[in-house]
């Protein structure tokens, strides 16, 4: 299990997170756990409703959609992300490629933190508007 410090180290390096403060990312560090998944385990199944987002802190998760593979995330990716703004389903599949350990946050401990920490969601709003624009330009260049 990782140490706390180690854990911060990981958080500050996911793009979801960016811009974020040391004191803001020690609120979400406390919203969340840290878990172990053994090779081959379902993290998320495409169609099943969400309600918590896992970054992968070693390892590494093959993204499916469909029976076809999107990519595969590796330390500092982010699987789930949207559960933690709504209730919908999930948009992929992904499995763990190998044995990973993953920081598990759910929705409604992440909510409490936004409430808490509102900054932090504006930043995590600018962050996924810019994924947006990105993936805009790829399809529609």
């Amino acid at each position: 299990m990782a140490s706390k410090s180690e854990q911060l180290e990981h958080l500050k390096n996911v793009p979801l997170f960016a811009g974020c403060s040391r004191r803001e990312l020690h609120s979400v560090l406390k919203a969340g756990d840290e878990i172990t998944m053994t090779k081959g385990t379902v993290i998320v199944d495409q169609g099943q409703m969400g309600r918590e987002a896992f970054i992968i802190l070693e390892g590494t998760v093959t993204v499916r959609r469909g029976n076809r593979k999107v990519t595969t995330l590796e330390s500092g990716d982010v699987v789930g992300e949207l559960s933690l703004l709504d209730h919908g389903p999930r948009t992929a599949t992904a499995v763990c490629d190998d044995d990973c350990t993953l920081f598990v946050l759910d929705q409604r401990h992440f909510r409490a933190v936004l409430e808490d920490t509102p900054s932090i969601a504006f930043k995590l709003l600018g962050t996924l508007a810019n994924r947006i624009r990105d993936l805009d330009r790829q399809s529609f260049g």
